[in-house]
Order: C-alpha cells, then sequence, then structure tokens
C-alpha cells in the first residue's frame, strides 16, 4: 500500500542533522549535557495486534471475518508509526544538547532545504501552560508557500508530558504533494492520568484517499489511546474509511476497535465494530455489539441475498465472531480463547470503548 510506503519513508528521516548556525555552540559544557528536550514520547504496541505481515487489498466478494482483524492490525500499525515518526525527530534533535531557550537551522538530508527552529519556554497551547514549545519550520518559497510550519511540539519535564504536531510534508518536501494536508498529533503523558503509567493518543487527519478500485478500505482519519501499565497495553480508538464498501453498496465505514495485548508473551486480543462513519453514537453495546463485524456482515448478506442458503452464510462468516485473538503471526480465530492465557486481556477490553465515529470524521489537527 503507496500510504505504508511514504509512513516507512518518513519514520527514518532525519538520522542526522547538519547545523547550519545555533546558539547552543555558545553555552558552556555542564549546561550542553542538560537536555531539555523530552527522552520519550510513545508508548510501543505488541506485535500482535500491530503489523502488516496480512495485509492485503481484498475483493469486496472475498473479504472474511479475519481479513477486518488484520486490516485492524495494519491501521493500529500505521498510527504507531505515525508516533514513531515524531519520536525519530525529536530523538535526533536531543543528541545535540539542547539546554535552553534558543534558535538555530540547518539542512535537512531528506529533502536538502533549511529547516529553522526555534524554542521558547512558558507556552500556552488549548488552554494549558507549557514549560517548553518547540517549533520547526520549512525555509519556504517566497510568494507561493503560505504556511511552511512543519512541527510544533509544547511539553513539561518532569514528568514527561506533551503535544507534538506535525505536518509530513514540510518535514520532508520529497513527500508527494497529496500529503500536503496530512497531519499528525501524538499527546503523551507519563503523568498517570486515565489509571496508566505511560499513555498516548494517536491522531491522523487527511491522509489522502486511493482509488477505490484499488484499496476501498484506506484510511482518511484515525485516532487511538494507547495505556500501559506493567506488561500490559490496551488500545481503543477509530480509523475512517470513507470508501469502504462490503456487500449491500452502502459506502463509508469505522474501524471502531479495542485491542490489548502482552508485550512479553506478543500476545493480543481485539474486538471490532463497523458503523457507519458518520454514526452518531459513543456506547460500547451499539459500537461494539450492534455493528459487530458478524451482525453488519450477516445483515447484508441476507440483504442482497435472502435466498442464499444459512449453512453458506455460516462458513463465510467463519472467525467473524467477536473477540479476535492474536500471537506474533497475527490472527488466530475469532470467538474462543486458544488457552487460558488470554484470559486477562479479555478483562481489560470489556472496559474499553472506542470514540464516536462521527466526531472522528470531523476531526480536525491545527497549529498553533
Amino acid at each position: 500500500m503507496k500510504k505504508l510506503n511514504v509512513i516507512l519513508a518518513l519514520a527514518v528521516l532525519i538520522t542526522a542533522l547538519t547545523f547550519q548556525s545555533c546558539q547552543k555552540n555558545e553555552l558552556d559544557p555542564i549546561e550542553q549535557n542538560q537536555n531539555i528536550l523530552p527522552e520519550r514520547f510513545k508508548v510501543d504496541i505488541p506485535n500482535s495486534i500491530s503489523g502488516t505481515s496480512y495485509y492485503k487489498d481484498s475483493n469486496v466478494d472475498t473479504l472474511q471475518g479475519n481479513d477486518i482483524y488484520e486490516h485492524m492490525r495494519n491501521f493500529i500499525w500505521i498510527g504507531e508509526h505515525a508516533a514513531d515518526v515524531v519520536g525519530d525527530i525529536i530523538n535526533a534533535i536531543s543528541q545535540h544538547n539542547l539546554s535552553q531557550p534558543m534558535s538555530f537551522s540547518y539542512t535537512s538530508e531528506e529533502d536538502n532545504r533549511v529547516k529553522h527552529v526555534v524554542i521558547i519556554e512558558n507556552a500556552t497551547f488549548e488552554g494549558q501552560l507549557w514549560e517548553y514549545k518547540m517549533t520547526i519550520t520549512d525555509e519556504g518559497t517566497p510568494g507561493i508557500d503560505n504556511e511552511n510550519t512543519a512541527m510544533q511540539i509544547f511539553w513539561n519535564k518532569n514528568p514527561i508530558k506533551g503535544i507534538a504536531l506535525m505536518n509530513p510534508y514540510n518535514i520532508d518536501r520529497t513527500t508527494p504533494e497529496e500529503y500536503i494536508e496530512t497531519m499528525y498529533r501524538i499527546d503523551y503523558s507519563e503523568a498517570g492520568e486515565f489509571g496508566y503509567s505511560h499513555h498516548m493518543l494517536v491522531s491522523i487527519t487527511e491522509l489522502p484517499l486511493e482509488d477505490p478500485l484499488d484499496d476501498p478500505y484506506s484510511m482518511k482519519t484515525m485516532k487511538m489511546f494507547v495505556g500501559k501499565n506493567g506488561d500490559a497495553i490496551s488500545v481503543y480508538g477509530n480509523s475512517d474509511h470513507p470508501n469502504a464498501i462490503f456487500f449491500n453498496g452502502d459506502v463509508g465505514f469505522d474501524w471502531a476497535f479495542t485491542a490489548a495485548g502482552e508485550q512479553t508473551a506478543d500476545i493480543g486480543v481485539a474486538e471490532v465494530g463497523l458503523p457507519s462513519n458518520t454514526l452518531n453514537a459513543d456506547d460500547r453495546y451499539t459500537l461494539l455489539v450492534e455493528n459487530s463485524i458478524k451482525n453488519v456482515f450477516t445483515e447484508q448478506i441476507y440483504e442482497v441475498w435472502p435466498w442464499i442458503d444459512s449453512t453458506s452464510v455460516q462458513a463465510y462468516l467463519y472467525n467473524t465472531d467477536a473477540p479476535g485473538f492474536f500471537d506474533h503471526n497475527g490472527f488466530i480465530q475469532g470467538g474462543t480463547a486458544p488457552s487460558p492465557q488470554y484470559n486477562t486481556l479479555l478483562n481489560i477490553i470489556a472496559g474499553l470503548t472506542p470514540y464516536n465515529p462521527a466526531i472522528i470524521n470531523e476531526l480536525v489537527i491545527e497549529f498553533d
């Protein structure tokens, strides 16, 4: 999938930075070792519920329940690697021991363009006061570029907490122009909110849609929460697919999902609903039970083929039962746990609920 290739390319950008000028050179050695940038900005997700090993562009008439679950892993992977892109940039810049508010410029090795960096103290964003704010802008093209902001980060050092906003096109102008409106947002915290030791919120908007004939399930928008407690990872969220279609011609669906995984064992459990991407509902029963994979598929199949043999339908719906179970290779089966090892994860997802699809459909990310 073309979208994955672009995100993979972005995930390795800025492996080294060439500074043209920087106020840090004026600091004494002690100050240069007091890095103010956050050391971490991501929660890792187990491969069992985040991966691309299975992804395929399925034709509508062959789409199975296990395809739906594996698509979910792919969408979670896209969100996780958006967080990787942001974290890679922060880590690359942090190698230069930026110890106080300053401004400097560097030449990106990816697009050979000058990027300008400004770090200030005591910045307000969305009504909250942050210790620091960093803004990265592309040099722009005089008379052409109206908006050349590439990235903004607002953060506190102790505990680490922050918000990062990024436009991948302005970070790397070799990115195809169809991504010019694409935005990432990562909210990260180690302050213990929501009952997790670490958590992040990943939001992506305005991903370019692929040709529906090539991939009707391409994603435009997503938002997911990832929380960590010990070895357990909790994930819930939604991805918006305006061109998605199954059997009866209805177009536009939302992958509403909850998932949990264990890092060490690399196992996972997930529940997926397929509501309309404009459905205005936020309760778990509506999103994951009424609009479960099995219910949506069953209703649409009988609407189109009311005479169809029920045995054939049941055979086709094999693996659509909730929840889905995963190991390091991906999807295993739906409905029944392969072993008692999954019981803790089942308890976790029972307390998780996706977001309102209508709100995700209208999600907007903007720089300060």
